[in-house]
């Protein structure tokens, strides 16, 4: 059981919810992606979430495509990334794990990525443009460098397509809450409720809601049909400007659920 299963096991024990921030590698430059990680987890974030920068981005919208622009103008690359993840491993007992698309694995080399990747400490990973019926790529390489493959469902998934990702999935189910890229929302889909507890109903591991969710007010009103919430956009824009304060506030509202 890695950092990840033994995290979520522990918030259930508690009857806690998680909250997972995403940050851009290299937004900022890449020295200040370890210091970004130490200070999440002392903000009391169950995991992280580190983008790789990458030129094509499907899911991205334009908060994190301009910080992976940003990012990439500063010379990140996947490898210097995991250098910074070895670096920092010591120092942080919070899962972290990667989101990245299947272009810069590839460009990397498949096992090699997950070689260095394991060897960093990196606990799971996304790939928003790997289906599940391409997974055998990877799954093999994942299972034994002990690296969950965190899978993603959708408002557009049929149940027949979310019983079928559940099932293989591990760590925790990714639950995309828009029909299109990340940023923060307003709105979001009359269903999205509704949805959430169906997927909730039909996991068998934790589910975690993401993409759109950017204030106190939607971190708790999510987090009422599944077991925590990934802010993403929301959390680049704020270390971006540099207001710390409000990060804070972000994963602090997550501890006045009550479960």
């Amino acid at each position: 059981m890695n950092r990840l299963n033994k995290t979520f096991e522990r918030i259930s024990e508690n009857k806690e919810k998680a909250f997972v921030p995403y940050i851009m590698a290299g937004d900022g430059g890449l020295d200040s992606l370890m210091e970004r990680i130490v200070y999440l987890e002392s903000c009391g974030a169950t995991a992280v979430e580190i983008g790789i920068p990458f030129s094509d981005p499907v899911a991205d919208g334009p908060t994190i495509q301009a910080a992976g622009l940003r990012a990439l103008e500063n010379g990140t690359t996947l490898k210097a990334v995991l250098q910074t993840i070895l670096n920092v491993r010591p120092i942080v007992s919070i899962p972290i794990i990667v989101m990245t698309y299947m272009n810069p694995i590839y460009a990397y080399g498949i096992s090699s990525f997950i070689e260095d990747a394991s060897k960093a400490g990196v606990d799971g990973c996304i790939i928003p443009d790997l289906p599940i019926e391409e997974e055998d790529l990877l799954i093999s390489h994942f299972d034994v460098a002990d690296i969950e493959l965190i899978r993603l469902v959708t408002l557009t998934s049929s149940n027949e397509r979310i019983n079928e990702i559940a099932s293989r999935s591990r760590g925790f189910l990714y639950a995309v809450t828009v029909t299109g890229i990340t940023g923060a929302r307003a709105n979001f889909h009359q269903d999205v409720e509704n949805y959430l507890k169906n997927i909730q109903e039909i996991s068998s591991i934790p589910v975690l809601a993401g993409f759109g969710i950017s204030t106190p007010e939607q971190v708790k009103k999510f987090s009422q049909y599944c077991d925590g919430v990934v802010v993403g956009s929301r959390i680049v824009d704020l270390f971006h400007h540099n207001q710390r304060k409000e990060i804070e506030d972000l994963i602090k509202s997550i501890k006045t659920i009550k479960v």
